[in-house]
C-alpha cells in the first residue's frame, strides 16, 4: 500500500507552550459501553464521537484529537495507563484539543475509514488508533501506540503547527481526502463467466504468493486468521481439488487449531498470533472470530471428510455458548486480554509452581508432554498450551495405553478449570448486531448436526429480531439495557446473512419475507448510483463512497450483503432483487484484477450469480 508521506515536517517543528483554554469535564463515566466507561475516571476530558464535537472545534479553532480501541485491546489498556491517566498529558490535551474517544465497535464505519487514512499515511495502523482531525472534519496525522514521552511532545508539536498555518494545514488535509476520493476504483466490464474464473484463477494465485507453505496461514510474522480469505479458498477447492491447495489449507487449518491460537483447555480461538509459528497468542477472544471459525472448521470438515474439524467447530461453539451468551439470549462482544491484576495472558497462564500444586506428577508430565511445555516460547508469566503430541504418539513414546493416558489429560483439565474458575477474566457485554448475526448462521450451520445447536440458533434468532429490529430499522448495539450506536452496513449485512440462514432451515415465508425486509432496507440506506457507504452518519472529511468494499478481519459488509440479496432473489424469484444485487456487483470489480486477495468476498458473491444463473456463461 503506497504512503502519503506529508508528516515529518510536522514532527520535527520546535515545541513551544500553546494557548490556554477553557476547562471541560469527562463526559464517559458510567458510559454502558464498558470500554469507554473504563475511560471515564481519566483525568481527560474525554467527549463522545457526535457532530456537536466540530461546532465546538471551529467555534474554538482547535485540532479534535480522536482515540478509538476496544475492550479487549491491550496496547488500548497500556496506553490509557501510561498516557490518559498521566495528569501532564491530560492537561495539554485538554488545553489544546477536542479530546474524543471511540469505542470501534460501537463506530466500525469511522474506525474503518480512519484505520484506512493511518494505513495510506503511515503503512500500517492498528489500536489504539489516535487521529489529529481539523475541526472541518478533516484527517491531519494519525498514529498508534506511543510511549508517553514522545506522545507527549507530539501533542505540543501538533499544537504549534496547527497554531502557526492553520489555513496550510487544512488545505493539506483537504487535499488528502480529495486524493483519497479519486483513488476509488474505477467501473469495470460487464462480468461473464470467464471473466469470473480469471478473478478466481488470479486469486488462488495471489493467495499461494502470500501463503505460508511450511507453518501455514498468510505473512511471515503475526499470523491472522483472515476467514474471508480462507473461505474462498476451501470453496475454489471444492471444484477444483488442486493438491497443492489444499495441503495448504488442510496446514493452516490444522496450525490455528492444534498450536497457540486455540484455547486447548477452555475451547475458542484467540485473535490472532504474534509470532509466524502460531505458538504465542494475543490472548483477546472475539466474538467475531470465533463465530466466522466455527462456520469454516464446519465447512472444512465437509470437503476435507474430517471428522476433527467438525469437533473444533463445535468446541467453539459451545465455548461461544457458555462463555459469551447473555441471558437476553444474544452473545457479548469480547473477553479482554487482560486479566483483572492488568496482566496480558494472565488468565490462561500457568507457572510451574502452580501447575505442581495443583496436579499429580503423573498428570503434570503428561500435560507438559501433551501440550508442548517442557520447551514453551517466551511467555514472561508462564506457561500456555499448544498440542505438540496426540495421544496416539504419546502411547507410542511412553509405552501407556491411549486410554490411560486420556484420563491422566483429562484429570488435569478438569483440576485446572476449577482452579481458573478462582480468576478473573474482564469481559464486553455489549451485544452487537452484526456479530449476532454471524453468530446465528454459525449456529443454525451446526444445527444440521446437532438439534442443541438448532434450539440456540432459534433462541439467538428471536432477541436479534425481538430486541435489536423494531420493524424498520436495526439498533447497532444494546448494553446496560440501553441502545448504543447507529446500524451500519455491516449490521444489515450479517443479521441479514444470519437471518438468511435461518429461513432456509425453517422454509417459512415469513422468515423469507423478514430477510427481505432487512435487505430493503441495507439498500436504500447504504447504497446509490456512487457507490457504497459504510455509515449513514459519517462528517464529510470522513464520509465517502466506495464502488467495492474490501475484506478486513470479517468478509466484505457490502459482498455479504450482494450475496444474500441474490440468493434470497433465487429463492424468491424475484427480478428487481435481482438487477439491484447484479448492478452493484458490476460495479469497480477491476480492482479484483490486481488486488483479489482483500475481495474474497466478492468474489464468492460472483460465485452465487453464476449459481442464480444470472451471470451469462
Amino acid at each position: 500500500m503506497k504512503t502519503i508521506n506529508f508528516t515529518s515536517l510536522w514532527l520535527c517543528l520546535i515545541l513551544l507552550s500553546p494557548n490556554p483554554s477553557a476547562a471541560g469535564e469527562n463526559r464517559l463515566k458510567d458510559h454502558p459501553s464498558p470500554y469507554l466507561a473504563m475511560h471515564g475516571e481519566d483525568p481527560v476530558h474525554w467527549q463522545g464521537w457526535d457532530k456537536q464535537v466540530f461546532e465546538r472545534a471551529r467555534k474554538q479553532n482547535k485540532l479534535v484529537f480522536v482515540s478509538i480501541g476496544y475492550f479487549a485491546c491491550h496496547w488500548c489498556h497500556v496506553m490509557q495507563r501510561e498516557s490518559y491517566q498521566n495528569p501532564a498529558i491530560a492537561k495539554i490535551l485538554n488545553r489544546d484539543f477536542i479530546p474524543v474517544k471511540v469505542d470501534r465497535e460501537l463506530q466500525p464505519a469511522l474506525d474503518a475509514r480512519l484505520i484506512e487514512f493511518v494505513e495510506r499515511t503511515r503503512g500500517y495502523a492498528g489500536w489504539p488508533l489516535n487521529v489529529f482531525i481539523t475541526p472541518q472534519g478533516y484527517p491531519l496525522l494519525g498514529i498508534v501506540y506511543l510511549p508517553p514521552k514522545d506522545f507527549s511532545e507530539l501533542l505540543v508539536s501538533m499544537q504549534q503547527t496547527w497554531v502557526g498555518d492553520m489555513a496550510g494545514m487544512q488545505a493539506m488535509a483537504e487535499s488528502a481526502a480529495a486524493m483519497w476520493e479519486k483513488s476509488e476504483p474505477s467501473l469495470g466490464p460487464k462480468l461473464d463467466a470467464r471473466q469470473v474464473d480469471s478473478y478466481r484463477t488470479d486469486y488462488i494465485a495471489q493467495a499461494l504468493q502470500s501463503a505460508d507453505q511450511m507453518q501455514g496461514g498468510f505473512g511471515e510474522q503475526s499470523k491472522f486468521p483472515l476467514v474471508p480469505q480462507l473461505t474462498l479458498l476451501l470453496e475454489l477447492y471444492q471444484h477444483n481439488r488442486d493438491k497443492s491447495l489444499g495441503e495448504f489449507l488442510e496446514l493452516t487449518l490444522e496450525r490455528m487449531s492444534s498450536l497457540g491460537m486455540y484455547d486447548h483447555l477452555r475451547g475458542g480461538f484467540y485473535r490472532y498470533v504474534v509470532d509466524p509459528g502460531w505458538l504465542i497468542p494475543h490472548f483477546e477472544k472475539m466474538l467475531y472470530d470465533n463465530a466466522q471459525l466455527a462456520s469454516l472448521y464446519l465447512h472444512a470438515s465437509a470437503v476435507f471428510n474430517k471428522n476433527e474439524y467438525k469437533q473444533i467447530a463445535f468446541q467453539t461453539l459451545d465455548f461461544m455458548l457458555r462463555e459469551l451468551a447473555d441471558s437476553s439470549g444474544g452473545m457479548i462482544s469480547s473477553l479482554s486480554a487482560i486479566d483483572n491484576n492488568n496482566v496480558e495472558g494472565g488468565y490462561y497462564l500457568w507457572s510451574d509452581q502452580e501447575l505442581k500444586a495443583i496436579l499429580t506428577p503423573p498428570e503434570l508430565q503428561m500435560l507438559k508432554m501433551h501440550w508442548g511445555m517442557q520447551h514453551v516460547p517466551s511467555l514472561d508469566a508462564g506457561h500456555h498450551a499448544h498440542i505438540a503430541s496426540t495421544l496416539a504418539e504419546l502411547a507410542t513414546e511412553t509405552g501407556k495405553s491411549s486410554a490411560q493416558i486420556g484420563k491422566l489429560i483429562e484429570n488435569a483439565k478438569t483440576k485446572l478449570l476449577k482452579k481458573q474458575r478462582e480468576r478473573v477474566l474482564p469481559r464486553d457485554d455489549k451485544l452487537l448486531a452484526s456479530w449476532n448475526g454471524l453468530a446465528l448462521q454459525a449456529l443454525t450451520l451446526a444445527g444440521g448436526h446437532n438439534q442443541d445447536y438448532l434450539d440456540k440458533a432459534e433462541s439467538l434468532r428471536d432477541f436479534i429480531v425481538g430486541k435489536l429490529w423494531d420493524g424498520q430499522s436495526l439498533h447497532r448495539a444494546l448494553a446496560d439495557g440501553r441502545y448504543l450506536g447507529d446500524a451500519t452496513l455491516e449490521d444489515y449485512a450479517y443479521v441479514s446473512a444470519g437471518l438468511l440462514a435461518w429461513a432456509k432451515h425453517t422454509a417459512r415465508q415469513a422468515d423469507i419475507t423478514l430477510v427481505n425486509k432487512l435487505i430493503q432496507q441495507a439498500w436504500k440506506r447504504f447504497y446509490n448510483a456512487q457507490g457504497w457507504s459504510l455509515s449513514e452518519d459519517m462528517i464529510a472529511g470522513i464520509s465517502s463512497r466506495e464502488a467495492t468494499v474490501a475484506d478486513g478481519p470479517m468478509p466484505s459488509a457490502s459482498a455479504t450483503l450482494i450475496r444474500v440479496t441474490l440468493e434470497l432473489a433465487r429463492m424468491s424469484k424475484d427480478k428487481q432483487l435481482l438487477e439491484q444485487a447484479l448492478s452493484a456487483l458490476n460495479r469497480g470489480h477491476g480492482i479484483l484484477k490486481t488486488d483479489s486477495f482483500w475481495y474474497a468476498t466478492h468474489i464468492l458473491a460472483m460465485g452465487e450469480a453464476l449459481r442464480s444463473g444470472a451471470v451469462r456463461k
